[in-house]
C-alpha cells in the first residue's frame, strides 16, 4: 500500500511540474527571439535594408588599399553607408590591390551586395560608342579618359608596327580600325586589350567573304574602309552608298581623280562648308582629291560597317559623276557624262544662289 501511494504522488508532482518547465522554455525561446531581433536590427538590417543613395562607379586602382577604398566609398555614397560596407567586406579579409577594376553601384544597392561585388572582383564594363569621329587625336582621347592609362600610351601601341601589321594597316589608315559601334571594355584593360577590342570587330567584319568581295573589286580592306569613310560624309541616304562607293570604284579604275568634296573639307579642317570654292580646291593636302591621284592616305572619319558591306554588295553602274540634289535633300543626281554632270551642278548652284548660300 505504501509503495502505490508513493508512486501515486510522484505521478502528481510530475503533472505539477510540467506547465512550470513549459514557461521557462517559452521564456528561453522569446529571449532567444528577442536576442536574434536585436541582431539582427543592429547587424543584418543595415547591411541589407540599407540602400545606396545614388549610382556611382567606384574604381580601384592597382595596388589600392582599405583606406584608397573607403574613400572612394565615402566620397560617393557619405560616411555612413562606406562603414557599412567596409565593416561587412572587413569579414573577407581581402587585399584590394588585386581588386584593381571599376564597379558601379546602382542606387538602392544594399551594403551587403556592394561589398560583395568589390570584393569579389565583378567589374562593370566601360561602354565606349565610337560614331563618326572626324579626328583621330581626339577619338584617342576620349578612349583613354574612360581608363586609368594615358592618351600617350593608347596612341604608342596604336602605332606599334606589329599590332598595325597584324591587321593589314598602317599609320596612315589606322583610324579604319575603329568601326562605329558600341564596345564594352574592363577598366583594368591595358591600351593594346582596348584595341584589340576594336580590333576584334574589324575581323569579324572583314571575314573571308568579305575580302574575297574586295578582291573582285580589285581592292583591298584598307582602300574600302577609305572609300566608305568618304562615302558616309557624302550622305546619309542609305540607300545611295552602294552607289556613290560603287562611282568612286569606277573613277580609280578609270585613273580619274575622285574629285570628292568631303575630302577637301577634310583637308581644310572645316566640315561645315556647303558650298566649296575654287580657292578650296586648290588647299595643298594628301587628302584632297582634286589635286591628288587615287585615294587619300586614310580615312577622312570612323566608318560605319553597314556602308562597307552597302559597297562590297553594290550593283556595277557606270555612273563617273554625281551633284547633289537641286532639292537639298541629302541625295544625289547621278551622270555617266559630264554633260549631264554640269546640268545636274547648274541646277543645284542655282538654287544655293537663290538661298543665298556662298560658303
Amino acid at each position: 500500500m505504501s509503495t502505490s501511494k508513493s508512486a501515486g504522488t510522484m505521478k502528481n508532482k510530475k503533472k505539477h511540474s510540467r506547465p512550470g518547465v513549459t514557461g521557462r522554455r517559452m521564456l528561453y525561446i522569446m529571449l532567444g527571439v528577442s536576442l536574434l531581433l536585436i541582431i539582427f536590427l543592429v547587424v543584418a538590417y543595415p547591411l541589407v535594408m540599407t540602400g545606396a543613395p545614388r549610382t556611382a562607379v567606384i574604381r580601384i586602382p592597382k595596388g589600392a588599399t582599405e583606406i584608397t577604398v573607403r574613400d572612394s566609398l565615402v566620397r560617393h555614397f557619405g560616411d555612413e553607408y562606406a562603414g557599412i560596407v567596409m565593416r561587412a567586406a572587413s569579414l573577407r579579409r581581402i587585399d584590394y590591390g588585386r581588386r584593381h577594376g571599376s564597379y558601379e553601384i546602382t542606387e538602392g544597392t544594399s551594403p551587403l551586395s556592394a561589398m560583395r561585388k568589390l570584393t569579389s572582383g565583378a567589374q562593370t564594363p566601360v561602354r565606349i560608342t565610337i560614331n563618326g569621329y572626324r579626328s583621330l587625336p581626339l577619338l584617342l582621347q576620349n578612349v583613354a579618359d574612360k581608363f586609368e592609362f594615358t592618351v600617350d600610351s593608347l596612341a604608342q601601341a596604336l602605332y606599334d608596327k606589329d599590332f598595325l601589321d597584324s591587321y593589314g594597316l598602317t599609320p596612315d589608315n589606322a583610324m579604319a580600325i575603329f568601326i562605329n559601334d558600341t564596345y564594352e571594355v574592363y577598366w583594368s584593360a591595358t591600351p593594346r586589350e582596348v584595341l584589340e577590342k576594336f580590333g576584334k570587330n574589324y575581323r569579324y567584319l572583314w571575314n573571308e567573304d568579305n575580302r574575297a568581295k574586295a578582291a573582285q573589286l580589285g581592292l583591298h580592306p584598307e582602300q574600302i574602309m577609305i572609300i566608305a569613310s568618304i562615302v558616309d560624309e557624302e550622305t546619309n541616304a542609305r540607300s545611295e552608298k552602294g552607289t556613290i562607293g560603287r562611282l568612286y570604284i569606277n573613277r580609280l579604275h578609270k585613273g580619274m581623280r575622285l574629285q570628292a568634296d568631303p575630302t577637301v573639307r577634310f583637308a581644310i579642317g572645316d566640315f561645315t562648308i556647303q558650298r566649296i570654292s575654287n580657292e578650296d580646291l586648290n588647299v595643298t593636302s594628301p587628302y584632297n582629291t582634286y589635286r591628288n591621284d587615287g585615294l587619300p592616305p586614310g580615312p577622312i572619319r570612323t566608318i560605319d560597317k553597314r556602308t562597307v558591306q552597302n559597297i562590297l554588295d553594290s550593283k556595277p553602274h557606270d555612273y563617273l559623276y554625281m551633284c547633289a540634289r537641286e532639292t537639298l535633300d541629302g541625295t544625289h543626281n547621278f551622270a555617266e557624262t559630264f554633260d549631264e554632270h554640269t546640268r545636274n551642278a547648274l541646277k543645284y548652284r542655282q538654287t544655293l544662289d537663290k538661298l543665298g548660300i556662298s560658303r
